[in-house]
């Protein structure tokens, strides 16, 4: 009788130990990190653009996300090319870009916030 529960237990605890191990085994060993943003926008946030520079196809809209608690612009420094007036925080503004060249654009409430766009 002791001999029967003793295996009952050996086969209890043999079950617990696999269905653990099965358990940590479809979990991921590595912490998932966020994906980075696409190509194609850009975030604002402390008085800066970032990425400060990207290359986009012709024909891709860009965005930025005012991730930031001010205000900011996005403001084409070649007349009037493209301006979102202002974008206050957690709101964002897309623009088309059909044209080939470079595109620089800065914040017109913050002097030092300058990027640009290259598409190609």
């Amino acid at each position: 009788m002791l001999k029967k529960v003793f295996r009952s237990l050996l086969a209890l605890i043999f079950i617990s130990v696999l269905l653990l191990l099965a358990q940590g085994c479809s979990k991921s060993s590595s912490p998932t990190s966020p994906s980075p943003p696409p190509a194609n926008s850009v975030s604002i946030v402390d008085n800066a653009f970032n990425p400060t520079l990207i290359t986009v196809d012709s024909g891709v809209t860009v965005t930025w996300r005012n991730n930031g608690a001010a205000t900011h612009t996005v403001t084409s420094d070649s007349g009037g090319l493209f301006n979102s007036g202002d974008i206050s925080s957690g709101n964002t503004y897309s623009h088309l870009f059909n044209t080939k060249g470079t595109f620089g654009y800065h914040c017109i409430h913050h002097a030092g916030m300058t990027a640009s766009i290259t598409v190609k």
